[in-house]
């Protein structure tokens, strides 16, 4: 029996599996990129306007270092630029959630273990998992490929490839992880940490030089992807250093896999304390996540920071361009470009702090259907307290990252303290909608409760591209987002405020009654 046994067999199980995830991870960064074209044009329509744009971009620095530089002034270059490090991200989390599911994860569950008793290879679990996230990585590039070919065949081309083998680039570095700890969500979080130095690297290097030269831009594969250069002479060569480093990191997790046994790992997990300290449900809650909230509490104030730090600046970009203005104003509100941009920038910041709700909560689904919840549940703790214990980390940690996000941007900005952090509190019961509507799936429908990623990515697609298309407002009602009111600049309405706090805690009771009632599933 070859090392590669049964790979096409588990394959296939994968993608089942993930049958609802990577289709909207992957629909999701598609429509953002494919949106973008009708959107630029909508802004920068004539070539004096754009090529004022190319002008801002080169003076300003931080415009750079949040988005990266630009190198051409058509329509498909624009949206390389606009789009493109965003893009090549959200492909890299894709692809590195898809390896650690079906590698750590199932070595934590045991499912692994069961697997490879039967006429199963050393090394199919991993080229699997690999397998699948080259599936979604292929079903982009193909999408944006297909979709952007009307820009230019070239440029649609080599962008696609580019955010495929981002993605795989970064599907391999967590197979090499995978096999380095043995814990599935030490495996994420070390994995999503590279991605975050990738991003801090480049944007490092794109605010020194408006060319994309520094060795700080060239050490990152965000970088690479900019220095790709789409719709803009291609630079074809730079697929190389994907394909090299593809390669290099994909033997390395081959070797280490090889070299291992199951469940173990290379790096020995630290033993915990020999007494006392996890007294509770909720302890032990606080335990697990600790690390998930300390990670994003601090990528949010540094994001604030930096937003608060291009504020000033927002103007000088905006210029006369009254289709930009626009925008911003249906997103912020329109008490001022400079309210409105900030406005805008913190929604954006809700919404994804929906995705560390939905994210937290669905903890306590990996832990029921890893068994790890039933001998906890055996002796004297409740269903409810269980639950309890980690939903406060999630709506609590909602609130402690947003808070930090309102002292990043006023850190930033160097005023209006006071607003920003009103701001940014208001956005909570939007979040904390969504992360009932968690619990709600996970309480009474478990099997669904994967859906809730759906949801979130759905609901931040709305808040992201829906005001850029300009669409109807009933379709932005959809989102809990649409209701609230918009500061800071606007006038605060309580009402809705109060409405959706109260919708999330009626979702979370409707969720935890489920979960009394019904079997645990394994």
């Amino acid at each position: 029996m070859t090392s590669l046994a049964g790979t096409g067999v588990l394959l296939r199980f994968n993608l089942r599996r993930d049958r609802l995830m990577i289709p909207v991870w992957v629909a999701v960064n598609a429509l953002m990129v494919l949106s973008m074209p009708n959107t630029l044009k909508g802004l920068y329509g004539t070539e004096a306007e754009r090529t004022d744009l190319l002008h801002q971009v080169a003076t300003n620095a931080s415009f750079r270092a949040l988005i990266g530089p630009v190198f051409g002034d058509s329509l498909g270059a624009l949206t390389a630029w606009r789009v493109g490090v965003y893009a090549g991200a959200l492909a890299a989390v894709t692809s590195l959630l898809v390896v650690v599911r079906h590698t750590r994860d199932e070595e934590e569950s045991g499912r692994h273990e069961l697997i490879a008793s039967g006429a199963v290879g050393r090394r199919a679990s991993l080229t699997a998992a690999l397998l699948a996230a080259g599936v979604a990585n292929s079903v982009l590039a193909l999408l944006v490929t297909a979709g952007l070919a009307g820009q230019g065949v070239a440029g649609a081309l080599a962008f696609g490839l580019g955010l495929g083998a981002v993605g795989m680039l970064f599907a391999t570095m967590a197979a090499i992880v995978a096999q380095l700890t043995e814990s599935a969500r030490l495996t994420r979080g070390l994995t999503a940490g590279v991605l975050g130095a990738a991003f801090v690297l480049r944007a490092a290097g794109d605010s020194v030089t408006a060319d994309g030269s520094s060795v700080l831009t060239w050490l990152s594969p965000l970088g690479w992807l900019s220095q790709l250069r789409p719709f803009a002479g291609e630079r074809w060569w730079v697929l190389l250093l994907f394909a090299a480093a593809i390669a290099g990191q994909g033997v390395l997790a081959y070797v280490l896999a090889g070299r291992r046994d199951v469940g173990m790992s290379f790096v020995p997990t630290r033993p915990g304390p020999s007494f006392g300290r996890l007294g509770t449900a909720g302890a032990l809650a606080w335990r697990l996540q600790r690390g998930s909230v300390l990670g994003w509490s601090v990528a949010f104030f540094v994001v604030g920071v930096v937003y608060g730090g291009l504020t000033d600046g927002v103007a000088d970009l905006v210029g006369d361009n009254e289709n930009t203005r626009e925008i911003f104003e249906r997103m912020g509100g329109q008490s001022g470009l400079t309210d409105a941009f900030l406005a805008s920038m913190i929604a954006m910041m809700g919404l994804i702090a929906a995705l560390y709700v939905v994210g937290s909560v669905l903890r306590l689904h990996g832990e029921e259907t890893s068994g790890r919840a039933e001998p906890l549940l055996a002796n004297a703790v409740s269903r409810p307290a269980w639950a309890v214990g980690h939903l406060l980390i999630a709506f609590g940690g909602a609130a402690v990252i947003m808070l930090l996000t309102g002292l990043g941007f006023a850190v930033g900005y160097g005023r209006q303290a006071a607003p920003i952090l009103g701001a940014c509190l208001v956005q909570l019961p939007a979040v904390w909608v969504i992360g009932g509507l968690a619990v709600l799936l996970y309480g009474v429908v478990p099997r669904a409760a994967p859906a809730a990623w759906g949801v979130a990515c759905a609901v931040l697609l709305i808040g992201w591209v829906g005001p850029a298309l300009d669409a109807p407002r009933a379709v932005l009602d959809v989102s809990p987002f649409g209701h609230l009111p918009n500061l800071p600049g606007g006038e605060m309405s309580w009402g809705p405020v109060l409405l959706l706090t109260g919708l999330a805690a009626a979702l979370v009771a409707v969720g935890l009654a489920g979960l009394r009632r019904r079997d645990l599933t394994t």
